[in-house]
C-alpha cells in the first residue's frame, strides 16, 4: 500500500480502541458462502469453499538466519509474519480455500504490512482493525540445538491485546462455516470478552468451532491461570488439535501417548474430532466412533515455527470441503496425511506465513509419507 493511501487511511480512522475500522473496505468480499459438505477433501480444489473464519493474534515473527542457537547468540533475524491464526487463514487460503482473518493490528508499518500480507494471500481482512496508540505485536523465535522452540514477546500491551467486542464483524463471523480460534486472545481484556463473544455469534450461527490452545506459557501470568483459562472453554469445541507437550500441561503431568489419558481427561461429548499432533511422527486422531494414528512425512527440517499452524490449515481446509469428514475414517485418514504434509513442507523454510505451502507443493511431497 503506498503511502498516499495509508494517509488517507489513517484520516479517516478514529482514536481510540474501541471503534470498528478497516484498512480499505474495498478489501471486504461481499461474497455468500453456503454451508455445503460437497467438494474433494484431499487438499482442497479452485472452487469457492465454505469460509473459514480465524480470530485472534496477527505479529511479526524475528527469525534467525541461522539455526541450533538462541536468540542471544543469533547473528541476526529474518522479518516474517507470523500469529497463529492469521498463520492458519494463509494456509488455507494457499490451499484454495476460503478463510478469513479477524484480529487487531498497530496504526504502524508493521501492521500496514501484516493487512498487505493478508490481501496478496486472498485473505478476507475486513474484520481486521487497527490500534492508533498500541504497537502491533513482535515475537523473537528461535530453534536450539535439543530442539525446543524459544520465545521473547514485546506485547506491553500490543494491539491485539485491545480488540474490544463492539469492533467485532458480526456479519463476517456468521458467514463462517468454521470459526477457529486458540487462547492467547483469553489471556488479557478487552480481548477476551471479544473472543468469548465472537464464539457465541458463531456457535449461534451454526458453525464449527475449532481450537487450537497453542500454549505460549511466557505470555501467561502463571502456569495455573493458563491451564484454568485455556479448559474455560474447552467442552465448547466441535474440533481441538493439541500437541504431546500440551497433554502434559493440561492434565498436570499425565502420558500423552496414553490413550486413556486423551479420551478421559481431554476428550468431551461434544467433540467431533480431537488430533494430537506428535510432529514428524504424524498424528493420533479421536472421535465418537474410531481412533487412530497417521504416520508423518519425513523431511530435513530447517524451521518448525508455523507448522502446527500449517496442520491446521490443511485439516481445516478438508472440512470446509466436507464438514462430515470426520464421520468417514478413510477420508479423515487422507485428509489428515494431507495435514501432516501440509506440516512438513513449512519446516524446510525460515519463518510461518512465508513457508506454508500450496496444494500443489503438498502433493509433491505426500509420496514420501510411503517410502
Amino acid at each position: 500500500m503506498s503511502k498516499s493511501n495509508r494517509s488517507k487511511d489513517a484520516e479517516a480512522r478514529m482514536s481510540g480502541c474501541c471503534f470498528p475500522v478497516n484498512l480499505d473496505r474495498s478489501m471486504k468480499s461481499g461474497r455468500s458462502f453456503k454451508k455445503s459438505s460437497s467438494g474433494s477433501f484431499k487438499g482442497g480444489s479452485q472452487e469457492k469453499r465454505p469460509l473459514v473464519v480465524c480470530f485472534g493474534e496477527m505479529l511479526i515473527d524475528f527469525v534467525p538466519t541461522v539455526g541450533g542457537v538462541s536468540l542471544s547468540e543469533s547473528p541476526a533475524f529474518k522479518k516474517a509474519p507470523g500469529g497463529a491464526p492469521a498463520n492458519v487463514a494463509v494456509g488455507i487460503s494457499r490451499l484454495g480455500g476460503s478463510s478469513a482473518f479477524i484480529g487487531k493490528v498497530g496504526e504502524d508499518e508493521f501492521g500496514f504490512m501484516l493487512a498487505d500480507i493478508l490481501k496478496q494471500n486472498n485473505v478476507d481482512s475486513s474484520g481486521m482493525r487497527f490500534d492508533r496508540k498500541a504497537r502491533t505485536a513482535l515475537a523473537f523465535v528461535t530453534l536450539r540445538d535439543d530442539g525446543e522452540r524459544e520465545f521473547m514477546f514485546f506485547r506491553n500491551p500490543s494491539a491485539d491485546m485491545l480488540l474490544c467486542e463492539s469492533e467485532l464483524d458480526a456479519n463476517l463471523i456468521k458467514k463462517a462455516s468454521i470459526f477457529h480460534y486458540g487462547s492467547i486472545s483469553l489471556i488479557e481484556e478487552p480481548c477476551k470478552s471479544a473472543h468469548l463473544a465472537a464464539m457465541n455469534i458463531a456457535r449461534k450461527s451454526g458453525s464449527i468451532l475449532s481450537y487450537d490452545p497453542n500454549l505460549r506459557l511466557p505470555l501467561w501470568p502463571s502456569p495455573e491461570t493458563a491451564r484454568k483459562t485455556i479448559m474455560s472453554i474447552w467442552n465448547q469445541a466441535d474440533l481441538i488439535k493439541i500437541s504431546e507437550e500440551e497433554i502434559t500441561f493440561l492434565t498436570g503431568g499425565d502420558d500423552p501417548n496414553d490413550d486413556n489419558v486423551v479420551l478421559k481427561k481431554l476428550y468431551h461429548s461434544n467433540l467431533k474430532l480431537l488430533v494430537v499432533t506428535e510432529g514428524s511422527n504424524g498424528c493420533r486422531y479421536y472421535t465418537k466412533e474410531f481412533k487412530g494414528r497417521v504416520t508423518g512425512v519425513k523431511v530435513k527440517a530447517v524451521d518448525t515455527t508455523g507448522a502446527g499452524d500449517a496442520f491446521v490449515g490443511g485439516i481445516l481446509n478438508s472440512l470446509a470441503a466436507d464438514l462430515n469428514l470426520y464421520k468417514n475414517e478413510e477420508k479423515l485418514r487422507e485428509a489428515l496425511l494431507f495435514a501432516n504434509a501440509c506440516g512438513a513442507v513449512t519446516v524446510t523454510e525460515r519463518g510461518a506465513i512465508p513457508a506454508l505451502p500450496t496444494k500443489e507443493a503438498v502433493l509433491q511431497i505426500l509420496p514420501k509419507a510411503s517410502a
